[in-house]
C-alpha cells in the first residue's frame, strides 16, 4: 500500500499515516450547525473531508466516516423559541438543505451522519466518568469542566494556560480564541421553553464541546485515526474534546490524526455568518454558477492554504473545468470516429496515475496533482492535433482522465453530439440580448453554457464572433 503523509497539528509536522486498521479507517469530523444554510467557508471544509476520503479510497484504504450534525447549541435554541418551534421542527428543513447541499456539490456520502441529540446518554455517561475523576464542579446548576486539573490541557492547540485564573468560565458554547477557561459541560436551563432533559446528572442541557466526544464513542465505541475539522475550531473545540475523552477515559487512544483546513476569505477577510459577507450554493447558483465549477474552486487550494474567493476565481475556475472537459470530448469524439465508445473499467492499471497519487500522498497537495493534470490536458491536445488517433491510446487517456476525477468529481464521460452552428448562434444572440438588457446573471449563465460547448467569443471589427477550441 502506497504511503501517505499528513500534516499532524497534534505535533506540528508531517507523518506517515498508519491507521490502526487499514480496512477501517475511522475519520469523524465536525459537520455543521443546522439552523441556516451552509455558507461556502462551511462547504470547504465538507469538501476538504471529500477529498480526504477520494484520495484514502484510491490508495486502497476503506474508510468509515462519521460527520456530526449539531442540532442543539445556543443559536439553535434561540432561534427555534423565537419561532416557537420545536428543535426537531427547527433544524430538520436546515439538515436537509446540508444534504441537498452535498449532493449538488458531488460529495460522496459518508457511513454516519450522527445527530447531537440522539446522544444524550453518551454525554451523560461522560459527565459521571470525569466526575469520578475529580475534572467536575457545579455552579448554579451547570456542570464545568475544570481544566486546570487535566495536565495535558493545551497540547493541540499550543495555548498557555499558566495565568489562567481558577475558577474563571464559560457558559456559553462559543467563545473568543485564546480566551482560556473552565467549560460547561452541562447547562441548566435558563429561561421558559428552553430544551432540556431529565437525567440522573440533573434537569438541563449539553454543552457544544461535549456533543462531539459523545458521537465520537457512540460510533466507535473509543477514539478514531483522524479527526478534521476547520482551523478555528482548534480551540477551543478539538482542545475541549480532547479534554473530555481523555480526561473521562485515560487509558484509551481518542486521535492520533488531527487535519485542519483553512479559512475561505472574501476580500482578504474569513467568510462568517456573523460578518455577512457570506456566499450560500444557493446564492452563487441562482447567479448562474455551475455546482461543479464552485467544487473545482473550492478544491483547487491546499486545504492548510487560506482560498480567498472571488466572482473572476470562479470565471476561471470555470474556464480551467472547461479546459479538462473539452480535452476529454475531443478523446470522446475520435474514438467514436473508430466506431468504439469509452467503458471505463474497475482498478485498470494506468501506469502515469502513480505520479498522480505521488502529489496526493504528500499531504493531499491539490496544487501538484492540478498541475500534471493540465499537462495532461496539452499533452493531450498535441496528440490529437500531430496524429492520427488509435483506440489503445485513446483508452488509455480516457483512463487516466476517469482516474483523476476520482479525485475532482466534475467531469462528464457521456460524448455529446455536436451542437449546431445555427444554435450556437441563438446562444450567441441571447446573451447579447441579455447583456443589452442588463441582466447580467442569464448572460452569465449563457457565457457558461458556451464555454461548457467549447465556443471561444471573439470581438473582431466586423463584430463578435465564435469559433469552436
Amino acid at each position: 500500500m502506497k504511503e501517505i503523509r499528513f500534516h499532524n497539528s497534534l505535533s506540528g509536522n508531517k507523518e506517515v499515516f498508519r491507521p490502526e486498521f487499514p480496512d477501517r479507517v475511522r475519520v469523524y469530523s465536525c459537520g455543521p450547525t443546522v439552523y441556516n444554510f451552509a455558507h461556502l467557508g462551511n462547504l470547504r471544509a465538507f469538501l476538504f473531508v471529500d477529498l480526504l476520503r477520494r484520495v484514502l479510497v484510491a490508495f486502497g484504504y476503506k474508510p468509515d466516516m462519521t460527520m456530526n450534525i449539531t442540532d442543539i447549541d445556543d443559536k439553535i435554541i434561540r432561534e427555534s423559541l423565537a419561532q416557537g418551534k420545536g428543535i426537531r421542527e427547527f433544524t430538520e428543513p436546515w439538515v436537509k438543505a446540508f444534504q441537498e447541499d452535498l449532493e449538488s456539490l458531488n460529495i460522496q456520502k459518508l457511513e454516519h451522519y450522527p445527530r447531537a441529540t440522539d446522544s444524550i446518554p453518551s454525554m451523560v455517561e461522560i459527565i459521571k466518568h470525569l466526575q469520578n475523576q475529580g475534572l467536575v464542579y457545579e455552579k448554579d446548576g451547570s456542570l464545568y469542566y475544570s481544566i486546570s486539573k487535566f495536565k495535558n490541557y493545551g497540547k493541540l492547540s499550543k495555548i498557555d494556560v499558566s495565568g489562567m485564573k481558577t475558577g474563571t468560565r464559560y457558559d456559553t458554547d462559543e467563545y473568543d480564541k485564546d480566551d482560556v477557561r473552565d467549560f460547561v459541560l452541562w447547562k441548566f436551563p435558563k429561561q421558559d421553553g428552553e430544551p432540556s432533559w431529565e437525567t440522573e446528572i440533573g434537569s438541563g442541557r449539553p454543552g457544544w464541546h461535549l456533543e462531539c466526544s459523545a458521537m465520537v464513542r457512540d460510533v466507535y465505541g473509543s477514539g478514531v485515526d483522524i479527526h478534521t475539522g476547520g482551523v478555528d475550531l482548534t480551540f477551543p473545540h478539538h482542545e475541549n474534546e480532547i479534554a473530555q475523552s481523555e480526561g473521562a477515559y485515560p487509558e484509551e487512544s481518542f486521535v492520533k490524526y488531527w487535519l485542519h483546513s483553512e479559512h475561505l476569505l472574501v476580500n482578504g477577510e474569513k467568510m462568517s455568518k456573523s460578518k455577512g459577507n457570506f456566499f450560500t450554493l444557493r446564492d452563487l447558483v441562482k447567479e448562474g454558477a455551475e455546482p461543479r465549477n464552485i467544487r473545482f474552486l473550492l478544491l483547487s487550494a491546499h486545504y492548510r492554504s487560506k482560498l480567498n474567493f472571488t466572482k473572476e476565481r470562479l470565471e476561471e475556475a470555470a474556464g480551467s473545468v472547461s479546459k479538462i472537459q473539452n480535452c476529454i470530448n475531443r478523446l470522446l469524439e475520435e474514438l467514436s470516429k473508430l466506431g468504439k465508445t469509452f467503458q471505463a473499467q474497475a482498478n485498470v492499471e494506468v501506469e502515469p496515475w502513480d505520479e498522480f497519487l505521488d502529489s496526493l500522498a504528500d499531504d493531499l497537495n491539490i496544487s501538484k496533482f492540478l498541475a500534471s493534470v493540465f499537462e495532461l490536458v496539452k499533452d493531450s491536445n498535441q496528440y490529437l492535433d500531430q496524429n492520427s488517433p488509435n483506440e489503445i491510446e485513446l483508452l488509455k487517456r480516457l483512463e487516466l482522465f476517469y482516474k483523476i476525477d476520482s479525485i475532482l468529481g466534475v467531469l462528464s464521460f457521456e460524448r455529446k453530439e455536436e451542437v449546431l452552428d445555427s444554435e450556437i448562434d441563438e446562444i450567441v444572440r441571447q446573451r447579447q440580448e441579455a447583456r443589452k438588457n442588463k441582466n447580467f446573471a442569464e448572460a452569465d449563465r449563457l457565457r457558461d453554457k458556451l464555454n461548457e460547448l467549447g465556443i471561444i467569443l471573439e470581438d473582431t471589427k466586423e463584430g463578435l464572433r465564435w469559433k469552436r477550441k
